[in-house]
């Protein structure tokens, strides 16, 4: 994790969870209210899925070259998520962001801590919670992406995730995803307002 220059007066909204309670999903909405808003994209080593595109969906890199970006001090935040798999947040992708063209991160719970604790009271970090964690199971299971070891894994690292969810900003339960979405529009619309006039 490294230090970054940025804008004077940066607003950062974070959604971070554990995998597969819905984030991204609502990632999307949040967009599609604010139009403002631009998306940052995460850089991964993980390999694409058949329908991701590389700078779209995330910047897909091979350890090496994450590695390298590491000792060059390109990433606000990062983290080995699993043994040679990492996920981070370019500079590039965030030093832009101002009150009247804020960004969106979507990334790991560890990640958003680090961004959090970078830019204080600049950037809000919304934790969308499953349910629980049988909930979360049955709905990683519904993807179909995953085999035995890897859910267990996930599962596992879910657990520990949601030990952090009150050093965050709110928690965000989504059992219902029109009300956590309404939920979570509702708090950015708060963070934003108080600093532009700017609101879905």
């Amino acid at each position: 994790m490294t230090e970054t220059k940025r804008n004077a007066n940066p607003r950062i909204v974070t959604l971070t969870a554990p995998s597969g309670s819905g984030k991204t999903t609502i990632a999307r909405r949040v967009l599609a209210a604010f139009p403002q808003m631009r998306f940052s994209v995460s850089a991964t080593t993980r390999p694409p899925r058949p329908y991701e595109q590389d700078g779209v969906h995330y910047h897909f890199l091979s350890p090496e070259t994450f590695r390298q970006r590491i000792e060059e001090g390109a990433l606000l935040e990062y983290e080995e998520v699993y043994p040679g798999r990492f996920y981070g947040t370019l500079v590039e992708e965030v030093e832009r962001a101002t009150t009247d063209a804020p960004v969106l991160l979507d990334i790991e719970v560890n990640g958003a801590r680090n961004v959090k604790r970078l830019f204080g009271d600049e950037a809000v970090v919304i934790f969308i919670q499953p349910p629980s964690l049988e909930v979360l199971r049955e709905r990683l299971e519904g993807r179909a992406t995953e085999d035995a070891d890897t859910l267990r894994t996930r599962l596992e690292r879910a657990a520990y995730e949601l030990s952090f969810a009150d050093q965050f900003d709110t928690v965000v339960v989504n059992d219902d995803l029109e009300t956590a979405v309404e939920e979570t529009l509702h708090y950015i619309a708060d963070f934003l307002s108080s600093r532009s006039s700017v609101t879905p």
